[in-house]
């Protein structure tokens, strides 16, 4: 029988509780069918990783929760899911979920207004919010940089912003996470997906 010590895990208590169970059931029943754009990755993937990647940047409980709940409210119900999170989850956490969020209007505006919109935005946003919004466009930048190098050109496709638009905004989001001193493992990992991406859009096959 499989023990701890053989999956190099030490079980910490602090992390078993009713209220990440909790979270982990919401992000399941509100994206469990849904999948990331233009493939057939279940879209909790991107969640998970957002998770992970903010736990491992020493994120709190609040912080965790929201990286699971971060597309939520924006992606499926508005301001009656995120109220549904702040009495689920309290005041802090639906902060950071709203903080993370570029519009909760529908139809949404055009997409070039909302992303400028954000990039505002994000000059006045909380400590916890710059550490999962940089570990969400951290984790979708490594995922466009993996699918660019295997389908090329026609990755663009996907996106609204195309290809000038796509490079332009996380070009952005850097530029403003290196302002704000967003968590530093962070934005220098974005930095280097960023660059990686930029010099082979430069040379499209």
């Amino acid at each position: 029988m499989p023990n701890d010590r053989d999956h190099n895990v030490s079980r910490n208590p602090d992390w078993d509780t009713p209220r990440l169970r909790s979270a982990l059931l919401m992000a399941t029943e509100l994206h469990g069918a849904q999948r990331r754009k233009g493939t057939d990755i279940p879209y909790l993937s991107h969640l998970f990783a957002v998770a992970s990647l903010v736990m491992e940047a020493g994120g709190d409980e609040d912080e965790v929760i929201a990286a699971l709940l971060h597309d939520a409210a924006e992606d499926c119900g508005g301001e009656a899911t995120l109220a549904r999170i702040r009495e689920h989850f309290g005041a802090n956490v639906a902060a950071i979920v709203a903080g993370c969020s570029d519009t909760f209007e529908e139809p949404k505006p055009p997409w070039r207004q909302r992303k400028e919109r954000y990039l505002e935005h994000l000059a006045g946003v909380s400590r916890s919010t710059l550490l999962v919004s940089a570990a969400d466009k951290l984790h979708n930048a490594r995922a466009i940089l993996d699918d660019y190098r295997h389908h090329g050109e026609s990755l663009w496709e996907r996106f609204r912003g195309g290809r000038d638009g796509t490079l332009w905004y996380y070009r952005e989001l850097l530029n403003r996470y290196l302002d704000l001193a967003a968590p530093a493992r962070l934005v220098k990992e974005l930095e280097r997906v960023v660059d990686t991406l930029e010099m082979l859009a430069r040379t499209p096959r």
